[in-house]
């Protein structure tokens, strides 16, 4: 029996090359093919981009990926085990498919973009938020994608979209929100992968900004926001004491009150934070 795209269905390809999830490389397989397509159109148009896939496994987002119309998919994978079923889709779809052997976190990604780009990934979980912050805080903006698909733990996406004052915001929201807009596209329950994980998953689309909301330094943003949420309980002029000189004085400049704690800022704040910490480490 085979699917529409005319090649077997996962849990046979599975089967065939003896395919198991490694808990150590953060994989679960999604073997939904109409789940894989949905999440294929959460990227919008794909006829005239090259997709960038992190993580692809035996396939399952490749196939929809494809199926969806992808000019072209690049496919990063760190697992040998899985190049033969692979090797089988770009058979299927030649010249539209191009694998690359190797860690995702190694990766020179300006090298790989070919023309207007997109990435979409069902991202290792034990990577996935090493992955966002490094395209997220890239130094040349904007950036070589016109928008991000992926794939996270629900928490993780929970934080990435949070709104300040929640309880789930933090460092990750405002990198995320001040260089692209993000939302939640939709769930995805941990029945639909093999084997299943503890957690529920949601697909986040990011589409980055031309240029960021407000004006700093992306390396100061990064030093203060590790500083206010390393110690999120505490009031302002304790969380940033060792890192923000004259701590009062400089809340102060900012208009930000000393007792505030870091998820009662908004992005703008942090940003006004960030220069004044740029300008005073100088």
């Amino acid at each position: 029996m085979s699917s529409d795209d005319g090649l077997p269905p996962l849990r046979e390809v599975i089967a065939q090359y003896h395919l198991s999830a490694k808990k150590n490389l953060g994989q679960n397989f999604l073997l939904d093919l109409n789940l894989t397509s949905k999440i294929a159109r959460a990227a919008g148009d794909l006829s005239n981009h090259t997709i960038i896939e992190v993580g692809p496994g035996p396939g399952g987002l490749t196939r929809g990926l494809l199926m969806e119309g992808a000019k072209k998919v690049i496919a990063i994978e760190r697992d040998e085990r899985v190049l033969p079923a692979l090797a089988d889709i770009s058979a299927a779809y030649p010249n539209r498919l191009e694998v690359i052997s190797g860690d995702a976190l190694e990766m020179d990604w300006h090298a790989l973009a070919d023309g207007p780009t997109k990435i979409v990934a069902n991202l290792p979980y034990n990577i996935a938020t090493a992955l966002l912050v490094g395209w997220l805080t890239a130094k040349d903006w904007p950036p070589f994608y016109s928008s991000l698909t992926l794939m996270f733990q629900k928490e993780v996406a929970e934080r990435i979209v949070a709104p300040s004052g929640s309880k789930t915001y933090g460092r990750l929201s405002i990198l995320s929100q001040w260089r692209a807009d993000a939302y939640k596209a939709f769930d995805v329950p941990r029945q639909a992968f093999t084997p299943p994980p503890k957690v529920t998953s949601s697909i986040v689309h990011l589409t980055p900004h031309q240029t960021p909301k407000f004006d700093c330094n992306i390396r100061a943003l990064e030093n203060i926001t590790q500083a206010a949420f390393g110690q999120r309980r505490k009031m302002l002029r304790a969380s940033l004491k060792g890192t923000l000189p004259n701590t009062a004085a400089t809340l102060e400049a900012a208009g930000i009150d000393q007792t505030w704690r870091a998820e009662q800022l908004g992005i703008e704040d942090f940003c006004a934070l960030a220069k004044l910490y740029e300008s005073r480490n100088k």
